[in-house]
């Protein structure tokens, strides 16, 4: 059984998937991580980047300013789906094949983008972690050391939190400390387990 987690930025998806995977021992597949695996100096995205945008979008070292990248996709909606077009399919590979791979009763697929990618068509269940916007802004801004009108842009551009809920099997409510982000997690966890050996019944 692969469990989509996602939730907006700084709503703490990854403290929860960490949580999952120390605590539970579950495989956790972080797309965030797969789509800059898949633009890596030498990976053929690399290069249709750097051909339509020009170095300038290239740190000294040849990698991806992923900084200056963002703020060209975020100012102009035609050059960010034209990236997404690119990159998604590379993704879902990515993906796909670390899944493959999983030996747990259950897998994580985390990814800020589950529900506009595309990607909870590849999961059986959704997990949102749930956040006030005013407390996701007050955290990624900080976190990020980043204006707060920047981290609106990215909100605009994930799934609106209604329409993630909408999707959700299940949700985390993050707006209290860590020990209650924990406390559900180890919850859904033994829920998750049952669900996969009534699977396998």
């Amino acid at each position: 059984m692969i469990i989509g987690l996602t939730g907006g930025i700084g709503s703490g998806k990854s403290a929860a998937a960490d949580r999952f995977a120390q605590a539970h021992g579950i495989h956790v597949v972080d797309a965030d991580l797969k789509s800059r695996v898949v633009v890596e100096p030498g990976r053929p995205a690399l290069g249709q980047i750097v051909d339509r945008f020009g170095d300038a979008i290239l740190l000294d070292s040849g990698e991806l300013d992923r900084a200056a990248l963002r703020e060209k996709v975020f100012a102009e909606p035609a050059e960010r789906r034209w990236l997404e077009a690119l990159l998604h399919p590379l993704i879902r590979e990515e993906i796909t094949s670390d899944l493959s791979r999983a030996e747990s009763p259950y897998a994580l697929l985390v990814s800020p983008l589950l529900v506009e990618s595309g990607q909870h068509q590849m999961t059986q269940r959704i997990l949102v972690v749930d956040v006030p916007e005013a407390l996701q802004i007050a955290r990624t801004a900080q976190r990020d050391q980043v204006p707060e009108t920047q981290v609106r842009a990215i909100m605009q551009a994930q799934a609106q939190r209604e329409e993630r809920l909408r999707h959700a099997h299940d949700v985390i409510s993050n707006d209290r400390d860590l020990a209650a982000l924990h406390a559900q997690v180890d919850a859904l966890h033994q829920r998750y387990l049952a669900l996969t050996q009534g699977a396998h019944a």
